[in-house]
């Protein structure tokens, strides 16, 4: 594996990282405060399905 696929695959990583933080604050108000803080999952919905977008564009545009 050349260092610039190995470079890819680190930023790949990250990007599915930041949009699983987004998933697990959702799943954290879900278990936890859902009847307080169910006005944030709109936003945070909204930022999650954008970071997995961006993934799958990572993916196509770098072949991954």
């Amino acid at each position: 594996m050349s260092q610039e696929q190995k470079e890819l695959k680190k930023e790949l990583a990250k990007r599915k990282r930041m949009a699983m933080e987004i998933a697990s604050e959702i799943h954290d108000i879900v278990e936890d405060t859902v009847w307080t803080d169910h006005v944030k999952l709109p936003e945070l919905s909204q930022k999650l399905v954008a970071a997995v977008e961006e993934v799958h564009s990572f993916q196509e545009a770098n072949s991954l």
